[in-house]
Formats: C-alpha cells, sequence, structure tokens
C-alpha cells in the first residue's frame, strides 16, 4: 500500500508540471470537440495527430492522447441529447432518454447528470488502474512468447464474443484484419507478401491509414448518406436550468455506481470498450427497472447509466495496455502506435522502468476528469453553436483535416489515396453489418502474434505443443476455445431449429 501512494505521489508530481496540465487541458477540450462533432470519432482524430506527438515529450504526449480519449465520451453526450446524433458510437445508448428529456424541456439536467456520471466514473476507474496495475504487472513478467501469444487469441476471441450482431461476421473481420497486418515485408526474412509489385507497400500498411479511412471517411459518407434531415431546432432554443434537482440526482445515483462498474469491469475485456459497456449499462438498468415503459420516454437513468459505463470503460481499457502491453479496442491500438513512436514498447517493462511514464499518465486521468467536469457544463452554449452549423459546410473542411493528417505521417501522397480507399470499403463494411473496430484490433495484434508464435516455436525447436504443455498457454487457450463455443452455440441452435420449421412446413 505504501509502494501505491509513493506511486501516486510521483504521478502527480509528473502530471501537476505545468507543461503536463497544459496538454491535459488541450487533450480534454479537443476530445470535447470530437465528441460533439458527428463525423469524426476518436479513432480517427487519434491517427490524425499522432504526427503531432513527434515533438512532444513521451508523458505529455501519452496524456494528451488519454485526455482525447476520455474527453470525446463526455462530448459524445451533448449531440446525443440535444439533436439526437451520437457524436462517438459509445453514446448511441443516450439518444434513447436524453433526446426525450431535451424534448420534454430537461436538456439542462440531462447533460449535467451526463457530466456528473462520467466524471464519477472517471476517478472510479483511475483508482481501479492503480490498484490493478502493479498486481498485474508482476503476473506479466511471468509471460514467455507462448503466454503472449495465446493471450493475443484469447483478446481476438473476446473481440468475437463482444462483438454486435453476427459472430461469423465478426470471425471475418478479425481474419481481413490480421490479413491486412501481413502486407508488407517478412519480419524474418525480408521478403515481400502481398505487395502484389507496388513499391509503397513494401513497408506494410500504416495502422494509422487503416483507421482514418474505415472510422473517419466512412463516418463522413454515412452522415452525408443518412443524417442530412436532423431534427436541429432544440440547438436553436437557449439552453437554461442546468442544475439537476434532488430527485433527478436520488433517481441518477444507484444507476451511475452500477454503470460505473459494469464499465470498468468491461473495458479491460479485450474486444470490449465503451460501446460495449454503455449497450449493457442500459440494458441493466432497463431490466431492473420498476417500470420499463419508462425508458425510451425520458428516464434519467437511461442518461446516467451508459455515461457512466462509456467512460468508466474508456479509461481502465488502458489496463491491459500498461501491464500486458496488449491493446484491448482500436483506440488502444493506435496508443501503442504512439509508445512506438517515442521509442517505448508496451508492456510489463515499461511500468518496472519507466513508473513516471505510466503513474504520470494515471494522475492526468483524474485531473483530466475534473477539467472535464468544470469546463463542460459552462461551454454548453459554445457546443449548442457549433451545432447549429449545417453539416454539409462542416464535413469539407473535417476531410481536409483528415488528408493533412494522414499525409503528414509518412509525407506520402499515396496514404490519403489508401485511406480515401479504406474509406469505401468502411462505408460497405458498415452497410452490410460487418462492425470494423475487429479488423482494427485484427491488424494490430496480427504483427505482435506472429512475433511470439515464431519465438516461441524457435524457443522449442520447432516443436507446436509447447502451447498445451506450458500450464497458463494451455490454460488461455481453453478459455478462449469455451468462449467460442459458447458464442457459436447459439447460431448453430438457431440454424437447426429453422432447418426443424422447414422441415415440418
Amino acid at each position: 500500500m505504501m509502494d501505491l501512494f509513493s506511486n501516486l505521489a510521483l504521478g502527480f508530481q509528473v502530471a501537476a508540471s505545468p507543461t503536463n496540465l497544459l496538454l491535459c487541458l488541450i487533450g480534454a477540450l479537443v476530445g470535447t470537440l470530437i465528441g460533439v462533432l458527428p463525423g469524426i470519432g476518436t479513432i480517427a482524430t487519434v491517427a490524425m495527430l499522432l504526427p503531432i506527438t513527434f515533438g512532444l515529450p513521451p508523458v505529455g504526449a501519452l496524456i494528451m492522447l488519454a485526455g482525447i480519449y476520455y474527453g470525446a465520451q463526455y462530448g459524445g453526450s451533448t449531440t446525443s441529447i440535444l439533436v439526437n446524433i451520437p457524436g462517438e458510437a459509445t453514446s448511441v445508448v443516450t439518444t434513447l432518454d436524453g433526446f426525450q428529456m431535451a424534448k420534454q424541456g430537461r436538456a439542462g439536467p440531462a447533460l449535467a447528470i451526463a457530466a456528473i456520471g462520467s466524471f464519477a466514473a472517471g476517478c472510479f476507474a483511475t483508482v481501479l488502474i492503480a490498484l490493478v496495475g502493479e498486481p498485474l504487472t508482476r503476473l506479466a513478467l511471468e509471460f514467455g512468447p507462448a503466454e503472449y501469444f495465446s493471450l493475443m487469441v484469447l483478446g481476438l476471441v473476446f473481440a468475437v464474443v463482444l462483438a454486435r450482431g453476427s459472430v461469423l461476421k465478426a470471425v471475418a473481420m478479425i481474419v481481413f484484419g490480421l490479413l491486412l497486418s501481413t502486407v508488407g515485408s517478412d519480419i524474418e526474412t525480408g521478403v515481400s507478401r502481398m505487395t502484389f509489385d507496388v513499391p509503397e507497400l513494401a513497408d506494410g500498411l500504416g495502422f494509422a491509414t487503416v483507421a482514418m479511412g474505415v472510422f473517419g471517411f466512412a463516418e463522413i459518407i454515412r452522415n452525408l448518406d443518412f443524417g442530412a434531415a436532423t431534427d436541429r431546432e432544440l440547438v436553436q432554443q437557449k439552453i437554461t436550468g442546468l442544475m439537476p434537482t434532488r430527485k433527478d440526482l436520488r433517481d441518477a445515483a444507484p444507476a451511475i455506481g452500477r454503470g460505473t462498474i459494469l464499465g470498468s469491469l468491461l473495458g479491460i475485456l479485450p474486444g470490449g470498450g465503451a460501446v460495449i459497456a454503455s449497450f449493457a449499462a442500459y440494458t441493466l438498468e432497463k431490466k431492473i427497472a420498476r417500470d420499463p415503459k419508462r425508458f425510451g420516454r425520458g428516464a434519467i437513468e437511461g442518461v446516467a447509466a451508459p455515461e457512466s459505463a462509456n467512460n468508466a470503460a474508456a479509461q481502465t481499457s488502458f489496463i491491459p495496455l500498461l501491464t500486458l502491453g496488449i491493446p484491448p479496442n482500436a483506440v488502444m491500438a493506435l496508443m501503442v502506435g504512439a509508445m512506438t513512436i517515442h521509442n517505448i514498447v508496451p508492456g510489463p517493462q515499461v511500468m518496472k522502468n519507466q513508473p513516471e511514464l505510466v503513474w504520470g499518465m494515471i494522475a492526468s486521468m483524474w485531473i483530466g476528469n475534473l477539467m472535464l467536469l468544470v469546463i463542460n457544463l459552462p461551454l454548453v452554449g459554445i457546443w449548442v453553436r457549433l451545432l447549429r452549423v449545417p453539416y454539409r459546410l462542416m464535413f469539407p473542411s473535417i476531410v481536409v483535416f483528415c488528408c493533412i493528417g494522414i499525409y503528414s505521417v509518412n509525407n506520402a501522397p499515396v496514404d490519403v489515396i489508401l485511406a480515401g480507399a479504406f474509406g469505401l470499403i468502411g462505408y460497405w463494411l458498415v452497410k452490410h453489418d460487418f462492425e470494423p473496430a475487429p479488423l482494427l484490433l485484427g491488424m494490430v495484434l496480427g504483427p505482435l502474434m506472429e512475433d511470439n508464435l515464431r519465438r516461441a516455436l524457435l524457443i522449442s525447436r520447432g516443436d507446436a505443443s509447447v502451447f498445451i504443455t506450458r500450464p497458463l498457454s494451455a490454460s488461455l487457450l481453453v478459455v478462449a476455445a469455451g468462449l467460442l463455443i459458447l458464442a457459436v452455440l447459439p447460431m448453430l441452435r438457431r440454424k437447426r431449429d429453422e432447418v426443424f420449421v422447414e422441415s415440418e412446413g
């Protein structure tokens, strides 16, 4: 416990430096702005800002990028409540009751509860990261290449199990991501793989390029396709009465608590993340409510629970990244990219060798959440003015910033063309109910899996049984197989029932 307090003291000392405080504030503000503006998500923004971090100190760069991620969870609720458009995928559920509250003239309390819930969840998640970080790091130091490979297999299986919709489509996305990760030169022999004699593909596909295309450009196309005629009369009015009543606080408090705990747990799981957490929290509240019919008609719990859950999950997703070096979602995969830029290898050694970096980032999360609570409510007026700008005028500037961001990573025009191509692919995937997030997870874990698979086989002199003879590796693979069977069984049962009904008919 003394170690924990001394580590936290070190963290606050690092985070409270003027430079880091400024970068934390910039991250929080940019994140909120990105959450508010529909059409450009956190993944595209972090990908676009990666080149800017070249000139920043490593701690400051990670503090700013982390601020953007959890700041976007705050901002996403503003558009969900005021114009019925989720600024972030994590705020989709908030539209159901948040917009109804706004239509009843209660936009102020809805925005306030969303901010208070996010702050409470953020604080709890920060404490959780501080508590479990060190024990998990000690466990991770026991891992060899075989265990890391099995852990990554488990991570990809979690992504399948927790993905929305078809299990088969989720598996297809992961396989597609793994295939994209193999484009370029072989890591051992240097032989070209799947480059089709295109010199620009010799170094492989840039993760930021694919992320910007599949999430940034695809989202812009989707919004233009489907969000042209949006209901915006509420943002023409002045938002008044921001403070929730005592009854609002009484009703929301238990929902905030449940959403925080559920979100914290789901954020740690690879493939889970903030989107799943917000849906799960809303479903739980509706199931345990005395009157479920209130949900969808302006129930304050329907705003409090998902907003708390998505913020808690956004922050606890740093746990597997910092302790095991494995990104549980697409944004954390980009954080791996940011660490690599600064010659930091994510994993247990970072916490051991560079404690000021890890604990500085953890302490900055608490400071960032406090900043977001203080700045969000007074800035509602500014966000409302931004939302009055028609989307058809806003999207060209978003496209320009995306192109500048992609070009500046490698100063390569071909990256902009590739991002555009992946934008069309991403749009097609979304239209056909494929979830793009597992694709990015497969793409970032692909090289790590290949590296650890080769190292494990090299150490065991080509004996593949090393993955099942080492107890920890075998346990992880058994859990992965069990989860996959549990995910596939309902699908097989449904198909068998359909065949049975057809034969009866």
